[in-house]
């Protein structure tokens, strides 16, 4: 249902941009859907095989994104747009590996932390610093929202495996602080800030982006302009088929449309609650946890860019904006939440035990006895 409502409003999202550029108004949704086509049989691949083995794999994986990741920061490999340097060339497509390494990240994290007390310091120490390079090198892009949602969802599964308070507490101060050293260093982030706090000073300039989205979302109204109305896609709304797409759909589908969009991501998270609190092999108790944070809370803060609630950032609503890695992270990180859950039917079951074939033929001798007594 998400892929499906996600395609139809990145065809209303993306009609008039791909008709200008392209001739004609497939062209983002055709290479969406090749790109769908790619995540899907990775996405049948994890989901029919047991979850140690995308765990065994997770590690490897990691390291090989952050190599990626990595490369983007050298000039000649990284592309840059918008002021932010986060793409490899693909050919005639572009990856971005930052967002790849989010379904790795979740792998990982539940591996460490839910096997925490079984690790001496030296692997927690090697896995905790892999960690902190992977944030920093997305934090250098600059890639502010990405290395949020991936120091969250770290955070988030590090909460829910039990780990001592005062390492939870000493972790949420030090991300802060990287975040505000982070802010001060790079001004594209630091005017991004300042226009998140009063766009209308600045309209034409960095201002821009929030003020349309946020006339995109008020023209909806109660019930919306309709499905493939929205006016502020043909003209004025910035990257509207990626980062500003919920702006199209709140313009179309209006406040009502925007509260079943709310009802739809609270009951996938509640599923995903649910599924938490059966499971009980803690490896794959955390995996859900951060799966359901990853494509449930990443919704919710493209929500909150689009209607001015947090600053302006590049963030994709997942399985909704057009972006290969995008939707191959997504579709990667929704199978490790299904893997899970039919983990649960997995769970060892309580073992009764067998008679032997005399005690078994004793206990039907003294049955027979005590119906025939009580007959008589």
């Amino acid at each position: 249902m998400w892929l499906g409502i996600g395609l139809l409003v990145l065809f209303s999202a993306s009609y008039p941009v791909s008709v200008a550029e392209h001739g004609h108004g497939l062209h983002y949704v055709v290479v969406q859907l090749m790109w769908i086509g790619l995540g899907l049989v990775v996405f049948n691949y994890i989901v029919r095989r047991p979850l140690d083995h995308a765990l065994k794999l997770s590690g490897l994986m990691l390291l090989l994104l952050l190599g990626l990741v990595l490369l983007t920061l050298i000039p000649s490999l990284g592309v840059t747009v918008n002021g932010a340097t986060r793409w490899l060339p693909l050919g005639p497509f572009m990856m971005q590996p930052s967002e790849l390494i989010k379904p790795c990240l979740v792998l990982q994290g539940a591996r460490l932390f839910g096997r925490w007390h079984q690790l001496g310091w030296k692997t927690r120490l090697l896995w905790l610093g892999t960690f902190m390079l992977v944030l920093a090198a997305i934090l250098i892009q600059p890639n502010l929202s990405t290395a949020a949602v991936c120091g969250l969802t770290l955070w988030l599964i590090a909460l829910a495996s039990g780990l001592p308070y005062r390492y939870i507490t000493m972790t949420a101060l030090g991300g802060g602080l990287a975040g505000v050293i982070s802010i001060s260093l790079k001004s594209y982030q630091r005017q991004r800030i300042i226009s998140f706090l009063n766009p209308w000073a600045t309209p034409g300039d960095q201002g821009y982006q929030l003020i349309q989205s946020l006339l995109a979302v008020g023209s909806g109204g109660l019930w919306g302009e309709g499905f493939g109305l929205s006016q502020q896609k043909l003209y004025a709304l910035p990257i509207q088929y990626t980062d500003f797409i919920f702006a199209v759909f709140a313009e179309e589908f209006g406040f009502i449309g925007c509260l079943f969009l709310l009802l739809f991501l609270t009951i996938y998270m509640t599923v995903a609650v649910v599924v938490v609190l059966r499971l009980t092999q803690p490896v794959a108790k955390l995996v859900a946890v951060g799966a359901m944070v990853v494509l449930v809370g990443q919704s919710v803060l493209n929500m909150g860019v689009a209607t001015g609630l947090l600053p302006t950032t590049g963030l994709p609503f997942p399985l909704m904006s057009y972006g290969g890695s995008s939707v191959i992270a997504s579709l990667v990180t929704a199978a490790l939440l299904i893997r899970a859950a039919r983990d649960i039917n997995l769970q060892p079951l309580s073992v009764l035990p067998v008679p032997t074939p005399g005690t078994q033929t004793r206990k039907s001798l003294q049955t027979r006895e005590t119906s025939t007594r009580l007959g008589q």
